[in-house]
């Protein structure tokens, strides 16, 4: 990143502003429904953290540089100028209280996409030097080492050892004119190992083909998260050149929300072309799967379990019904959350939100509305599709003492693979 600077910081501002954003910005209506739609307002009370509230130094940035009236007021001084203080003022509201889940723009009466806006206006707060420190050091992790928690590839040939010698089975890497690409968070290789040895099992059912890439396995994109295009379009092309060199013909982003919308949604646009591949979550691929009969399962989990649905995959991937096609395999005795499917509540870690260290207290203040949640159905155990989920609800639960497992479905699933003579 460039040495950021408040003048960087307000032209950075005024090139975000699209022909998307000055629509959004004509046909808000103030109607406010968007803060019953986000977490942070419902469960400390404080206007400050209404979704349209926190876009106001872009929304001052629009009206003054492209709209009549706003050049006629602060022509005459009736409208004071965006200030480097009020960006200061605005970062706590940006990062801390946002974590782009995208539940205010599922339910913004003009169709509104306020996470859109979000995500602009940190770039402009990245230019300008008020990005949260947490945030700016993993991106230049990521940057440096390829990872936003520094693991370098020798910490992840660790972890293939230990699989292979546990399951017997091989982890191929830099295989060339394989199928599958299989991308990793940096949680998932250090916290989750299970999920590379739930995926060698289950390509080994499946008799499908795969590989890692040892130059681009990261699928965490930090650019995407700080708001930082430059560093997300770094990010992105190391895996297309990877898996362009490899010949894949799927790349697969790994139970993490975030990545997902970076590498399928963001990704064509930020390099400035479609890839020659095509990108599904590890959930998409799993159900495909079991519609061509090469997922077969046996016995059932008999706890009463529900499911927690990552926001980038329900909201802005549309994967639903697959979770819930894939938990019927192996769980008797699944219930719904009363807000499920797109309109389920964040775990409040999503947007880089787990790296900001100073949001801790306000992270753990607003788990209350999953906290609810789970507390209405009763559950023995929660089963989510995003390791960041896992790890912010496991350090929720710790705060309000809950007791209560929490596995990937991924990991689930593997659990319960038939052998040759067995299937549900």
């Amino acid at each position: 990143m460039s040495a950021a600077t408040f003048e960087r910081g307000y032209n950075a501002l005024k090139e975000q502003i699209d022909a998307p954003i000055a629509s959004f910005f004509s046909s808000c209506v103030r109607c406010g429904i968007c803060a019953e739609a986000c977490l942070f307002f419902t469960e400390t009370g404080d206007p400050k953290y209404t979704p349209i509230y926190k876009l106001e130094p872009l929304r001052k940035v629009w009206e003054q540089e492209y709209t009549l009236l706003g050049k006629f007021k602060a022509l005459f001084g009736l409208a004071q100028k965006l200030t480097d203080a009020e960006l200061a003022e605005w970062k706590e509201l940006i990062y801390n209280g946002c974590t782009l889940c995208g539940r205010c723009s599922m339910v913004c009466p003009v169709g509104n996409d306020l996470v859109y806006m979000i995500r602009r206006a940190r770039e402009g707060m990245v230019a300008a030097g008020h990005a949260p420190e947490g945030l700016i050091n993993a991106s230049k992790r990521a940057v440096t080492t390829g990872s936003p928690m520094g693991i370098k590839l020798p910490a992840l040939q660790a972890q293939i050892k230990h699989v292979e010698k546990d399951t017997g089975l091989k982890i191929p890497v830099d295989e060339v004119g394989v199928e599958y690409m299989v991308l990793l968070s940096s949680m998932e290789i250090i916290n989750f190992p299970e999920y590379l040895e739930a995926i060698a099992k289950i390509m080994q059912q499946a008799g499908k083909t795969w590989t890692i890439a040892s130059a681009a396995f990261e699928a965490t994109n930090s650019g995407i998260q700080i708001g930082a295009a430059d560093i997300a379009r770094e990010l992105v092309s190391r895996v297309v050149t990877a898996a362009e060199k490899l010949q894949v013909k799927t790349v697969i982003s790994p139970e993490c929300g975030h990545a997902y919308t970076a590498i399928r949604w963001e990704g064509p646009n930020l390099i400035g072309r479609p890839f020659t591949f095509k990108v599904q979550h590890i959930l998409e691929v799993l159900d495909e799967f079991r519609q061509q009969g090469k997922l077969k399962t046996s016995g059932f989990d008999s706890n009463r379990l529900t499911f927690h649905d990552p926001c980038q995959l329900v909201r802005r991937g549309g994967v639903v019904e697959q979770p819930r096609h894939l938990l019927k395999m192996i769980a008797s005795n699944f219930v719904e959350m009363s807000d499920h499917g797109k309109m389920n509540w964040c775990c409040g870690g999503g947007g880089g939100h787990s790296a900001i260290e100073e949001a801790h207290e306000l992270r753990t203040q607003v788990f209350q509305r999953k906290k609810t949640q789970l507390e209405e159905l009763k559950v023995e155990k929660l089963v989510t599709a995003c390791a960041n989920c896992r790890i912010v609800m496991e350090e929720g639960f710790e705060a309000y003492e809950m007791p209560m497992p929490i596995v990937g479905l991924t990991e689930m699933l593997a659990k319960h693979l038939a052998t040759s003579n067995e299937s549900n």
